[in-house]
């Protein structure tokens, strides 16, 4: 009786997987999940923290009479009948969703009003094909429980809310998740099957990144650390034209950084350089007036200290006015603010442990368990991110030693998400202070999440220290 039990069980298991693979499962999972969220009353999505004039009134939308700011969502918006004489304040590939999503809107709902649930929309729709891509690059070829394992923990990391919140916003943050998860997803599918479709995949990846850093100012230094996850695409080349065209990526992916850095902004660098001293420099250092007055700076600046550059409450002056600009601008740039830190490295080692502390809060499900074992330390970041690298440059080495791409390319895609988690708290304290962490620090997480990820699916389908041939894997 008991072996007919287990009989029909493996039969129904049988039948279970195959039709419904694990990235499948990941993928409608993450879809209910993330679609009850945003596109079900009451509407969920995240309110405007001053930043989202820079998205909306350069792609034809206005604000509604009652238009709120900090800390009230604002589900609609008007759509402009005439010309728009806006000018772009930054450099983005966001435009290329909120245009779509406003194309949309006028096909299928309203010319005249914008319902911001179609935005959510617009990244919802290939955020469930990361999903998918992620979950297939993870578990290919398997159709096992701890393949079914892993689509779980994809679903549980990247469907959480402190994620898709952001879809129903003017924030850049979720064009960053959804291509983040394109590159990731392409280049280990390179690794694991180098023969499935190699142009279109190595395409998306490449298109993936380069859109990712134009995406946001604060992208641009992360045109080096995936210039280095793109350097093990050379092991999978057979052909000289094929490292032609990967050495053309690389180069599209600096370039593409060095411009996203030199069209910043005036007025965009006036922000972040303003807040980089009243969120940094005069932050957990004892009196601030005392450490301008020895910098060269007037004390009367240490009443700004904590100050956003877009005040919520009463200002002693207005960060935006000349006297700020010539008197406190002018006179700390950002080589002052790295000689300031230099000087004070027991303050600058304070901020960094508060970035810490902000990347492991950042999530709901994910953070309870995070929180409980990461301390909030940015030294326990380094000895993290040192001993991820040695496991997988054991795996890489035994790989080349066998003459086996896939760990290689892993190993260089791992380096460069760990450059991305160790030196973007650096950069992001010394551009702009401690101010919106949360969002300096999106791609911390996100970058930490996939080496987390793939961590934990190469051990459990037995890849971590080597590749296997087929049908060398073992069975669960």
């Amino acid at each position: 009786m008991l072996q007919r039990i287990q009989a029909i069980n493996r039969s129904v298991w049988r039948g279970a997987t195959r039709w419904v693979s694990p990235a499948l499962l990941a993928t409608v999972c993450a879809g209910v999940i993330a679609g009850w969220l945003l596109f079900v009353p009451p509407f969920h999505g995240l309110a405007d923290n001053g930043d989202f004039y820079r998205a909306i009134f350069v792609n034809g939308l206005y604000k509604l009479k009652g238009y709120h700011m900090l800390g009230y969502i604002n589900p609609q918006l008007g759509i402009m009948k005439y010309f728009n004489q806006t000018n772009a304040a930054i450099f983005s590939s966001q435009p290329l969703f909120v245009q779509a999503a406003v194309g949309l809107n006028k096909l299928v709902y309203s010319s005249t009003v914008f319902d911001l649930r179609f935005l959510g929309l617009i990244y919802y729709i290939p955020y469930l094909g990361a999903i998918y891509l992620v979950t297939q690059a993870l578990t290919y070829p398997f159709r096992r429980i701890r393949s079914y394992l892993i689509a779980a923990l994809v679903v549980l990391i990247f469907a959480d809310s402190s994620f898709t919140l952001y879809f129903n916003s003017f924030f850049a943050e979720p064009g960053m998740l959804v291509l983040a998860l394109y590159a990731f997803g392409a280049i280990m599918l390179l690794a694991r099957r180098p023969t499935y479709h190699p142009r279109l995949l190595t395409a998306v990846y490449f298109v993936s990144v380069m859109l990712l850093i134009a995406n946001k100012q604060q992208n641009a230094p992360l045109a080096l650390s995936y210039a280095v996850a793109s350097l093990g695409l050379f092991m999978i080349c057979r052909h000289r034209g094929e490292r032609l065209w990967i050495v053309a990526g690389i180069a599209g992916i600096l370039v593409t950084g060095v411009l996203t850095y030199t069209l910043i902004t005036k007025q965009f660098n006036d922000i972040n350089q303003y807040q980089a001293v009243t969120h940094g420099v005069l932050l957990h250092g004892g009196d601030p007036s005392k450490k301008l007055k020895k910098q060269g700076v007037s004390q009367q600046f240490a009443l700004m200290r904590n100050q956003d550059y877009y005040p919520k409450t009463f200002a002693a002056i207005s960060p935006s006015s000349d006297y700020v600009h010539r008197h406190l601008n002018q006179k700390t740039g950002f080589g002052w603010i790295i000689r300031y830190y230099a000087q004070h490295p027991k303050q600058f080692r304070t901020l960094l442990d508060v970035a810490a502390g902000e990347q492991v809060t950042y999530f709901t499900a994910f953070s309870s368990a995070a929180g409980a074992f990461f301390p909030r330390k940015f030294a326990f970041d380094l000895l993290l991110a040192v001993a991820l690298a040695i496991v997988f440059a054991v795996g890489a080495y035994n790989d080349w030693q066998r003459r086996r791409p896939a760990g290689v390319l892993r190993f260089f895609l791992v380096l460069g998400l760990l450059t991305i988690f160790i030196f973007v708290p650096i950069i992001s304290i010394i551009g702009d202070g401690d101010a919106d962490l949360a969002k300096h620090l999106f791609m911390v997480p996100v970058s930490l999440d996939l080496i987390l990820l793939l961590f934990v699916a190469d051990l459990l389908n037995h890849r971590l220290w080597h590749t296997p041939k087929p049908g060398e894997e073992a069975a669960d």
